[in-house]
């Protein structure tokens, strides 16, 4: 489904270069959770944003469902992005002054989604992780885990193949950080769901995989 061929990053400051990614060979397959483990400064977050097409590769190649980006526009990274990749984030990236359901409405909103059927299946995706009942709170209202769940159902909303998430609880405490994983092994019956991580006691426990950069 997904592939790395030989995947470098290169990142140039006036005369000097820094080499965040050398040559990342890696496969993913349709339904699994991998997690990617590594230092802090290895270049894990610079892979998943090369991954979700955030960033992009000096050189290799990044196969998706056999198919080259390496003479991808703009437009077809934009489309990719929209479409197949779900984001989580560390720190939520909610917006503060809209609701639950706007917030995750809001990813629906480049896709050309009538009003009805995105509060629908906004709706479904906080249904999805326990929040049916604070659709209408402020993420101030709500706790980190509450704000990581709303996150989670965002990035489901546009039912993506695959979920990108960078660190998800890397701001929550224990208790929550385990009610996190779960949702995200159970979403991973039926999606790739790539994970950075710091933390290799819930890499072991929730992933079919580990891999280590």
């Amino acid at each position: 489904m997904l592939k790395l061929e030989n995947i470098t990053k290169d990142y140039v400051s006036g005369d000097s270069t820094v080499k965040a990614l050398k040559g990342i060979n890696i496969e993913f397959r349709k339904s699994e959770f991998v997690s990617i483990l590594g230092q802090s400064g290895c270049g894990k977050t610079t892979l998943l944003n090369i991954i979700g097409g955030l960033d992009r590769y000096t050189s290799g190649d990044l196969i998706i469902n056999g198919k080259s980006t390496k003479k991808f526009k703009d437009r077809d990274w934009d489309a990719y992005r929209n479409y197949s990749i779900g984001f989580v984030f560390q720190s939520y990236n909610l917006i503060p002054h809209q609701t639950v359901l706007s917030n995750v409405e809001l990813a629906l909103t480049i896709s050309g989604v009538s009003r009805k059927e995105r509060k629908q299946r906004a709706i479904e995706a906080l249904k999805q992780v326990g929040l049916e009942e604070q659709i209408h709170k402020k993420p101030n209202q709500l706790s980190g885990g509450q704000m990581q769940r709303v996150a989670i159902a965002r990035a489901l909303v546009n039912n993506p193949d695959i979920i990108l998430a960078d660190e998800p609880t890397g701001a929550l405490d224990t208790k929550t950080s385990v009610q996190i994983m779960d949702i995200l092994k159970e979403i991973s019956k039926d999606k790739l769901i790539i994970m950075v991580t710091h933390n290799p006691e819930l890499a072991e426990k929730y992933s079919s995989r580990v891999k280590k950069i």
